[in-house]
């Protein structure tokens, strides 16, 4: 009996420090330093269906995010201006610019007027209600002008960047913040999400661990769409579970008014 007791508090001691191993090499194999990434919510396109459930999210999980709102959106309705009031209520949401007119979905004419283009995105601010310097994103293009940093859009080729590039520069010596994203939950067209939480959780995972170049070291910035968080595809589920996940995974969440590429 002695023998037999003696073998089996061996037998869990080994099995003890097999799973500290075990668990010290997950440790070291965690997102690199996950503690120190952030991620930074951006939505765009609102007010739409959706934006309520965005907000209520954020509120009830007290997590930071940018929405970028477009103005003829927000002005379709009082129930769109009220949105847009709550938002700018709220300490750990900012709004941004996101254009008037979204291009009206014609990119490439959109871009092809300089002027027209900072008409634009001014005539979004009084709408909105915002002053400059703007936290903004441009419709359809993940471009960054920043104080300490400036990056196009490698989606486009190089005939239409140039076509382009002075649109940017006019529209940030105006008194907006450009902001891209560098990474998508992509919805179908129809606002249904494409990846599964599980799944985006998981490539955000693999950007990190895979040292992929961000436009800011281990900062990334997540682009969603509010039509994506209506009740008809489970928006609000769908966001907490994000939020959870990433959370779970020792991510933290940051401000845009917080972000410097340089840091």
């Amino acid at each position: 009996m002695l023998i037999t007791a003696s073998k089996r508090h061996g037998v869990t001691a080994f099995s003890i420090a097999v799973l500290w191993f075990f668990a010290a090499f997950a440790m070291a194999c965690w997102p690199a330093h996950a503690a120190e990434r952030t991620i930074y919510l951006t939505f765009d396109d609102g007010p739409l269906d959706g934006t309520g459930n965005i907000l209520d999210v954020l509120e009830a999980e007290n997590v930071p995010a940018t929405m970028f709102m477009v103005g003829l959106h927000a002005k379709s309705s009082p129930q769109s201006m009220a949105l847009v009031a709550r938002a700018k209520s709220m300490p750990l949401v900012t709004v941004g610019n996101h254009s008037y007119s979204h291009a009206y979905n014609r990119y490439r004419k959109f871009y092809a007027d300089t002027e027209a283009v900072v008409a634009d995105m001014v005539r979004a601010n009084a709408v909105l209600g915002l002053a400059a310097p703007t936290h903004a994103r441009l419709p359809g293009r993940n471009v960054f002008r920043l104080p300490n940093i400036s990056t196009n859009d490698l989606s486009i080729d190089r005939i239409e960047i140039g076509i382009e590039q002075p649109d940017y520069e006019f529209v940030a010596a105006t008194g907006f913040w450009l902001y891209g994203w560098d990474h998508e939950w992509v919805h179908d067209g129809t606002g249904k999400p494409v990846q599964s939480v599980t799944r985006l959780v998981s490539e955000i995972d693999h950007m990190f661990s895979g040292k992929l170049r961000f436009v800011s070291p281990n900062k990334l910035i997540l682009l969603m769409h509010d039509e994506m968080f209506q009740e008809t595809f489970d928006g609000t589920a769908n966001l907490t579970a994000l939020i959870h996940g990433l959370r779970q995974r020792g991510y933290r969440f940051g401000h845009i008014p917080d972000y410097d590429p340089l840091n």
